[in-house]
């Protein structure tokens, strides 16, 4: 069995290992095996009598934890195999705190280890009690549009007769003893920034490079009315809004698919971690980034976003207060609507990486607009055939020619320019050949 979040391999043993031992209790248990290399390969240890003595001991003594420690025997080598059940106490070493992290050992400080303790004691960082807030500090306003959203969506469709302010918070498990808890004061504050500073939306336009910041905006306000402040923002001051006519009728639409960065700064308002940096939103030319700090429950990688997964929202209180105003989903779906919603658009596929800290989205501008075509040197007429496949999903030879009374040598020079520049993909063979996007 190769290393992973449960196994560690060591050839010998020394003191340092308790830390190992302490992670894994600290995490979700595990198994140490001494006299093991870094291939796999059982070489045996040396004194193992003694060290099934004194190992023990240690454990007990410096982690105060107990571990079933047994001595093994393969092909006449003897090797010991430490067996940590995980704790539902936080486990320290020396006064310092560690955990196993996939195949990796961590110590813990500052907002990782604030967590975890919570994480022990059966709480998440919104469901705790804030002793400076009061129910002068929430807003009314915010709490009716609440309400509207809860009665739209059918979700609540009983608060529509409730007017106790106290117990609407105490139906949505934002009270504990009649206190109000964080969650109350992000999703329904009059102004959250005053007790946890960095809870606001820090949105950039910035030009070629990451240092060319062209003008910045600050967006403050409750959690609940935050995503459509920014979306209001981003829509006046940083979106320029392609403009088409239907008829007479002027139309004003969206650079991004609205929907889709709606859901993003959703997921980010519920997903991201209070105590470190605000959201921030990244403007630029051909596309935009939205980083929260954050970081992916366990067991769950980025590939998983792309397909139905189960929803587990590093602030379960604030989104179960988004689902029931119909802010949200509840079933893990809001990645895939993302990456659908760009996909309807035939803008390329998101990006969700890890990068700083937290987590990104980026989001890619339409990049078969005429104005990105020009600046890739294509000519009218090569960009008239992409905006033509974009409008029917494919174009043939004879199409394109047709269109232009140009020859067959012609037509095909134009088509492998736009493979070679990576607009365009060859589908099929001789008569049956035809062109699509190629949408990264």
């Amino acid at each position: 069995m190769p290393e992973s979040q449960n196994i560690e391999w060591k050839e010998s043993w020394r003191d340092e290992y308790l830390k190992w031992i302490c992670g894994f209790a600290n995490a979700k248990g595990g198994k140490i095996i001494i006299g093991k290399n870094d291939n796999g390969e059982i070489v045996g240890v040396a004194k193992a009598k003694r060290l099934m003595e004194d190992i023990p001991n240690k454990i007990q003594t410096q982690l105060g934890i107990i571990c079933d420690v047994d001595l093994k025997n393969k092909d006449g080598k003897e090797y010991i195999e430490i067996d940590v059940k995980p704790y539902d106490v936080l486990i320290s070493y020396q006064g310092k705190y560690h955990y196993r992290s996939g195949s990796t050992k961590q110590e813990l400080k500052g907002n990782a280890l604030n967590n975890l303790l919570l994480k022990k004691a059966g709480k998440t960082w919104d469901d705790v009690v804030e002793p400076r807030a009061n129910f002068e500090d929430i807003d009314l306003s915010a709490i009716e549009a609440f309400k509207k959203g809860a009665i739209a969506s059918k979700r609540l469709p009983f608060i529509a007769e409730e007017e106790n302010l106290e117990q609407i918070l105490d139906n949505l498990l934002l009270l504990e003893d009649e206190s109000l808890k964080r969650s109350a004061i992000l999703l329904f504050g009059k102004n959250p920034c005053r007790f946890f500073i960095n809870a606001f939306v820090k949105i950039g336009r910035f030009g070629q490079t990451d240092d060319d910041l062209r003008f910045q905006e600050v967006i403050e306000g409750n959690a609940f009315q935050l995503a459509d402040k920014v979306l209001e923002v981003l829509d006046r001051k940083f979106f320029v809004s392609p403009i088409s006519y239907k008829g007479l009728q002027r139309v004003e639409s969206w650079e991004y698919p609205y929907e889709a960065i709606r859901e993003i700064i959703l997921n980010a308002i519920v997903h991201r971690d209070y105590m470190g940096a605000p959201i921030q939103i990244s403007v630029y030319d051909d596309k935009l980034i939205v980083w929260n700090e954050g970081s992916l429950p366990e067991d769950l990688t980025f590939e998983d976003l792309k397909m139905k997964h189960s929803s587990r929202p590093h602030n379960p209180i604030l989104a179960s207060t988004f689902f029931k105003g119909g802010l949200i989903e509840a079933w893990g779906r809001g990645t895939i609507k993302i990456i659908n919603e760009c996909k309807k658009a035939g803008l390329p596929e998101p990006i969700i990486e890890y990068s700083s800290g937290g987590i990104s989205v980026t989001v890619f501008k339409d990049i078969f607009s005429k104005k990105h075509l020009l600046e890739k040197g294509l000519i009218e007429r090569q960009i008239e055939a992409v905006l033509y496949t974009k409008e029917n999903g494919k174009i043939t030879n004879s199409i394109y020619r047709g269109m232009f009374g140009l020859t067959e040598k012609t037509a095909f020079r134009d088509f492998e320019k736009l493979i070679e520049l990576g607009i365009l993909i060859k589908v099929g063979e001789r008569k049956g050949t035809f062109y699509k996007l190629k949408v990264r």
